[in-house]
């Protein structure tokens, strides 16, 4: 099951895609007095089983549930989660060989991380999947990019075991984790130079787990302006999704809707020969296989 977020009016509203169309999936429900919530992704996140059954039979029983359809090409889709509720979590260096490609850009001796190494983006960093990556040249002057695999929290929790850790996701999506490498390396911390507005295109698509039935395989690729960057496998992380949960929420609660970041592979501007920095008007499109892709334009001001 694919779910998405798109403008009806002005109002973000839930859809289900089937084939080449979306359906808006509140309004079905509404139809028939559905006693469930769709009205927001994070009311259906927060649903569970009960929420996607009942999208499941509106995607598989028009019969019973009069649809409404709007061709895909037609809706403006946001970012599946149209709002984050806090900060995005991201995994840093958890690809052995971005860890290896950073390091030598550094001319530094190469060091894997012993643990998941966290570090967050902030809300309004959040963007859609075509939406513009709009920032100033008076902030920064070294764009960067990086396709990561990100995990949807569906049911909350603390001290989650590594065991129990894929009953807690929800779904996946593609995000970029877009970054401002000079204002990483003036504040000494990642923080800052990930969290400019604009800067975490996520989309196009929630994937179910349930859809999903080995996540390992699925594929990452990247390019600027039609010329591959990056690619890779989720199978390639060190630190994999039931870890990562394990490890994030050990003594801390995680919540439904949590976005998490899992990391990027090789190839990011910053370690090529020579270097290549993002420009205005690059398109960048970043893809996970069975999801989808995320095209967005940088756009670059004074």
């Amino acid at each position: 099951m694919k779910l998405v977020t798109f403008l009806k009016g002005d109002v973000p509203v839930v859809g289900v895609l089937a084939g080449s169309n979306v359906i808006d999936v509140a309004e079905s429900a509404e139809r028939v007095g559905a006693d469930i919530d769709l009205s927001s992704m994070l009311a259906v996140i927060r649903g569970g089983n009960d929420a996607l059954k009942v999208i499941d039979q509106i995607a598989s029983q028009p019969q019973l549930f009069p649809t409404t359809t709007y061709a895909l090409k037609n809706v403006i889709l946001l970012a599946p989660t149209s709002k984050l509720v806090r900060n995005a979590f991201c995994v840093g260096r958890n690809y052995a060989d971005h860890v290896k490609e950073g390091f030598d850009a550094q001319n530094k001796e190469v060091s894997m991380p012993a643990a998941p190494q966290f570090f967050t983006k902030a809300t309004h960093a959040l963007n859609s999947p075509t939406g513009d990556v709009s920032v100033s040249e008076h902030v920064t002057h070294w764009l960067d990019y990086e396709v990561e695999l990100a995990v949807i929290i569906g049911k909350g929790g603390r001290d989650i075991t590594k065991e129990q850790a894929f009953n807690h996701v929800f779904g996946y999506t593609v995000a970029n984790d877009i970054t401002a490498r000079d204002l990483q390396k003036r504040h000494e911390q990642w923080f800052k130079g990930k969290s400019l507005d604009t800067t975490l295109p996520l989309g196009p698509c929630i994937v179910t787990r349930q859809a999903i039935s080995n996540v390992s395989s699925l594929e990452l690729t990247l390019q600027v302006n039609g010329e591959r960057r990056q690619y890779g496998h989720v199978s390639q992380m060190m630190f994999d999704i039931p870890t990562i949960i394990a490890s994030l929420s050990a003594g801390m609660t995680l919540e439904s809707g949590d976005v998490i970041c899992t990391g990027t592979p090789a190839g990011v501007g910053f370690a090529l020969k020579p270097p290549q920095n993002l420009k205005n008007g690059d398109v960048v499109t970043a893809a996970i296989s069975h999801i989808g892709e995320l095209r967005n334009k940088i756009v670059i001001h004074g």
